[in-house]
């Protein structure tokens, strides 16, 4: 048996490349894992830091210095956000307190039209099933009203680290942006001399996180965009605050788009019944899913995403729960990083028994 993991380990890590990849990734690893709380802010200028490095490039070769291309870029973007959220932020928040306040008389359609289903069907339904059901359906509201009740108070408490993030994160992306070569630079020289492999990596990845982040954020405007004036054409209550879900739903794979069902569906069903405006509604929003997983992520992910559904389902449950919402963002991503170090390793292996003969 040692012998056996004595022979392994000689032929894995005979490569001295090989050796510093898999130190650089465990150093990587853990660092992010202890201290990615307190990074947060740094993740999220790295990320916007990513998404305008497009931008700020085409700015320099037309002539401009880098300073003023990334002071550009980046006033651009501030006030692209604040647009944004001070145009949908009233919108969204009106509806989501009409929502609140609806609900109630929602849930009670609800449990009239389930206390109706043991006459219509007495040989399947009983009446205890449907006594248990609206039991622990009531168990479940008010504790998701106690979880939205509490969070809000650690949301309050937490708008002085939010002040904080807004000065700290804009700072950050630009300096990332102006100084990209010399931070690139400063953290290549704390690397050991041997790393090709981790090089090859290195630059797989920042192409890959690069285009993804892109994609992502295109993706989430046009899903989002069109369900809305989809929603709204075909008069559906709440349709900003619905398209607005649906957008952000494309940032979980296969999982988001499934949840985000259900409170369309409900919302649909509720106010326009079993009808034919109901099956509008849901026909809408299949062809909306049908068109964004065929035609707009093969557009926008060729490269970056040439993994198996099961692999990124797999890859969102185990990165975003050691790193929450920033791990499900960069699950796909990082599900890459894995299969890039793989098959770098395999042709630095490849490239070792080449010499070795």
């Amino acid at each position: 048996m040692v012998n056996m993991f004595s022979q392994w380990y000689k032929r894995k890590f005979s490569d001295p490349h090989a050796v510093t990849l898999v130190v650089i990734l465990a150093v990587a690893i853990l660092f992010v894992y202890f201290f990615s709380s307190l990074l947060m802010p740094v993740f999220v200028a790295i990320a916007i830091a990513f998404l305008l490095d497009l931008p700020v490039n085409r700015l320099v070769n037309l002539g401009m210095s880098r300073s003023l291309s990334v002071v550009i870029v980046l006033t651009a973007f501030i006030g692209l956000c604040l647009i944004g959220l001070l145009g949908l932020m009233p919108v969204i928040w009106k509806q989501s307190t009409n929502l609140l306040q609806e609900l109630p008389s929602m849930i009670t359609q609800g449990q009239d039209y389930l206390l109706t289903l043991p006459e219509k069907y007495p040989d399947v339904i009983r009446v205890d099933q449907i006594s248990m059901l609206i039991s622990q359906s009531k168990g479940k509201l008010l504790e998701w009203g106690q979880l939205a009740l509490s969070a809000s108070f650690g949301s309050i408490l937490n708008v002085v680290a939010l002040l904080v993030y807004l000065i700290l994160v804009p700072l950050m992306v630009f300096f990332f942006l102006k100084d990209k070569t010399a931070l690139s630079d400063t953290l290549k020289s704390f690397l050991p001399n041997d790393r090709k492999l981790a090089t090859q990596v290195g630059n797989e990845m920042h192409q890959q996180i690069m285009n993804y982040i892109r994609g992502k954020v295109v993706e989430i405007l046009i899903i989002g965009g069109v369900s809305v004036i989809s929603f709204m054409f075909l008069g559906l209550n709440y349709a900003v605050l619905l398209g607005v879900l649906v957008g952000f739903s494309v940032l979980v794979p296969y999982v988001g788009a499934t949840i985000v069902t259900i409170p369309v569906m409900l919302v649909a069903l509720f106010q326009f019944g079993a009808s034919a405006e109901f099956g509008y509604v849901m026909i809408a929003y299949a062809i909306i899913q049908a068109l964004d997983g065929n035609l707009l992520v093969p557009l926008l992910f060729s490269e970056a995403v040439n993994l198996h559904p099961v692999t990124i389902i797999i890859a969102v449950i185990l990165f975003g729960g050691l790193w929450g919402f920033w791990g499900v963002f960069f699950a796909i991503p990082l599900a890459t990083l894995v299969k890039a170090v793989l098959n770098a390793w395999e042709t630095g292996q490849q490239e070792v028994a080449e010499v070795s003969k």
